[in-house]
């Protein structure tokens, strides 16, 4: 069984125990009945999870969304059990037949945590490394929440003071993800960050001395975190008393995060299993889990065995949640009415709304001159700012490129910073050059709430935060990725730096949009599309230039993803050429050429592939005729997006390889990115649709 604490400064009864030996059980029970998952770290964890759900965290669980609440991110999310359990036990609504289900079709319990599924889940984890920086982002969110609404206050006053509580494992802290995260958080001084890792030293291969050697409690001290070390009892289990004094001393340091190392045996007490590689990744086996519940106490022939007494005891959350958020609630109520103004703020940014009025800043771009569109992202940027308090972002050190500097004079940087812009409320992040950790920081500062998060990198750069990418469209999280230098057009930076297959393969994630403007006026458009979808929860990357092009007139429909940017002269058209981003200029002029010819010739501006294929049939038909079937589609880039709208007939003028090395303006011409080779493709198209 397991030992009691030695000191008093806890209260852990024989019902604490009791129920800590249940979750222990109802790992084994739930990865043996579906034949696999994760138990070992389930069952050495669950002293600590149920010191965080039962003891520790400030939560409620009969309002999952409540505004003061204490966040919870499992990062080791292989080990979904250690938190579906103590969602069960704490009454967030799953059930004992829930955990029977764990890992099956249509279940509440999938094998990693999934955000929006299950009540209680904060994030989606299970890529290791992602949870320690969605939790990095949340801390953030969380000074910046605390800045808009209650900058005054002393520390520890204001209704808007929570911590972020997460759990690692050894991969986690393996990844770079972590690293690149927790050196922003060190930096940043996130005194509301705990971070309990658990020293299990298995993983996958076996004991974690066949990959890591390094001392991480001085890897963090570097980072400048406050490092503490929890030993174990001598039989080999966490010690609940020294884990809640260490996770308390963690909350009550504000001034940097706090690491704590919990040095664990996995699959404790498993006679056999526990200490093992198989423990992490399969089913005990029916003996073993027979073995390991005579060694707790529990009768080997019962599976999901929950005591009426335990479950009683454990439930007792929800008095506890209820009475803390009613505390809350009188010190809200009391801001509420000392800050009426900043209330009303809080209530316009909670319900999703943006200012009355705010449209009205968008700036409007003159037709004709030649504007780089991240330019004109940065002017619409500056000029929102000035409206939308809750938007804030900045770069991963490309801020001076991205044009992502919606403050010159105030940077998200803490307390002692020597930077005279520095300000722990400031509206500009410097992410520095972890584009990784910022992709995933940012879907935490999202999933947190109450505030609009963007960040910009290169284009090209968007290959290391793919990952973080790919869980905000899975999560549907209102993030936005500012990646400018979006073709060949930078020049001569060369084919390490021009995305040419990037833009098709970020096409391919399911939910995420991708928007790239033809010009200046079709940025504010974008920019202005994207805030209003904020509340639909999908993630927008635009992708901008950084050379100059022409501005046309400003036209609504930009909205819809495709429009009809110039209409053909002289009868119905015969041919479309859809073109996006820098290229809609070959298009136009193109054009010219073809109507100059005595070929009606349509253009088609089509900033965003997703946006188009919301519209309706009859919308996308009038853009693009059925009856038109020689069109040409144009983009700097591979074109497999382009093959489902051109047809058969159709042609593409694309770019099917790497760049080089010259100027923007000389590999245009020298790649066949002109006007004369879109007009040369129209007429094959004609050709072929004739045939």
């Amino acid at each position: 069984m397991s030992t009691k604490p030695t000191t008093t400064d806890l209260e852990w009864t024989e019902s604490d125990r009791r129920a800590v030996d249940t979750a222990r059980v109802l790992a084994m029970d739930s990865v043996q009945k579906v034949g696999n998952g994760h138990p070992g770290t389930a069952m050495s964890l669950a002293p600590a999870a149920y010191l965080l759900f039962q003891k520790v965290m400030r939560h409620d669980p009969a309002d999952a969304q409540w505004t003061g609440r204490d966040r919870f991110i499992l990062s080791a999310g292989h080990s979904s059990l250690t938190l579906y359990i103590q969602l069960y036990l704490a009454g967030y609504g799953l059930e004992l037949e829930d955990l029977e289900s764990f890992r099956t079709w249509g279940s509440k319990t999938p094998g990693h945590p999934e955000y929006g599924h299950t009540v209680g889940v904060e994030t989606t984890t299970g890529p290791l490394g992602q949870g320690v920086a969605n939790a990095v982002g949340m801390a953030m969110a969380a000074r910046y929440e605390r800045g808009l609404y209650d900058p005054e206050a002393a520390p520890g006053t204001s209704p808007f003071d929570h911590t972020i509580w997460a759990i690692a494992g050894d991969g986690c802290l393996q990844e770079g993800i972590s690293a690149e995260a927790s050196s922003l958080a060190g930096h940043q001084k996130l005194g509301n960050l705990v971070l309990l890792w658990d020293d299990n030293h298995i993983s996958i291969e076996g004991d974690t001395e066949t990959a890591v050697s390094e001392d991480t409690l001085k890897r963090y001290e570097a980072y400048g975190w406050h490092v503490q070390r929890v030993e174990q009892l001598p039989n080999g289990d966490l010690d609940p008393a020294a884990l809640y004094e260490a996770l308390l001393a963690a909350r009550a340091e504000t001034g940097r995060p706090s690491f704590i190392a919990a040095r664990s045996i996995i699959a404790w007490p498993a006679p056999h299993a526990q200490n093992t590689e198989a423990a992490h990744g399969s089913a005990l086996g029916d003996e073993e889990v027979a073995a390991t519940k005579k060694v707790l106490g529990f009768d080997p022939e019962k599976s999901f065995d929950v005591s009426a007494e335990v479950l009683t005891h454990t439930r007792e959350a929800l008095d506890r949640g209820r009475e803390a958020r009613t505390e809350w609630e009188k010190t809200f109520a009391a801001w509420r009415t000392a800050n009426p103004e900043r209330a009303a703020t809080f209530d316009r940014i909670r319900a999703g709304e943006l200012p009355v009025g705010w449209e009205e800043k968008l700036p409007a771009f003159e037709t004709g001159k030649s504007v780089a569109t991240r330019a004109a992202s940065g002017k619409v940027l500056q000029a929102l700012g000035e409206v939308i308090p809750e938007l804030w972002g900045g770069s991963a050190d490309l801020a001076g490129s991205n044009n992502t500097t919606i403050d010159k004079t105030s940077s998200f940087l803490p307390v002692g910073n020597p930077l005279p812009e520095a300000d722990p409320y400031g509206r500009t992040v410097h992410y520095g050059i972890r584009e990784h950790a910022m992709g995933s920081t940012m879907n935490g500062i999202a999933l947190h709430g109450n505030t609009r998060i963007y960040g910009g990198t290169f284009l090209v750069f968007s290959d290391y935060m793919r990952p973080a990418v790919r869980l905000a469209a899975l999560m549907r999280v209102p993030v936005t990725y500012v990646w400018t230098h979006d073709s060949i057009g930078l020049g001569e930076d060369g084919p390490t730096h021009q995305p040419v297959e990037h833009l098709t393969a970020l096409r391919t994630i399911p939910g995420l949009n991708i928007v790239r403007p033809a010009d200046a006026n079709e940025t504010a458009i974008a920019w202005r599309e994207i805030l209003k979808r904020h509340d639909k929860g999908a993630p927008h990357g635009l992708a901008l230039t950084r050379q100059g092009v022409p501005t046309y007139e400003a036209n609504d429909e930009a909205a819809k993803g495709g429009y009809v940017l110039f209409e053909a002269e002289g009868g119905a058209p015969q041919v479309v050429l859809i073109g996006t981003g820098s290229e809609v200029q070959l298009a136009v002029e193109a054009r010219e050429r073809l109507q100059s010819a005595g070929i009606p010739t349509r253009v088609v501006s089509m900033p965003s592939v997703e946006w188009f294929d919301e519209q309706d049939q009859a919308y996308k038909d009038s853009v693009l005729p059925p009856a038109v079937k020689a069109r040409v589609a144009v983009e700097a880039g591979i074109g497999l997006t382009w093959h489902r709208f051109v047809g058969e007939a159709g042609r593409i003028v694309s770019l099917e390889h790497f760049g080089a090395s010259a100027d923007g303006k000389v590999l245009f011409r020298e790649f066949g990115f002109t006007a004369d080779a879109v007009a040369a493709a129209a007429r094959e198209s004609l050709a072929a649709s004739a045939r």
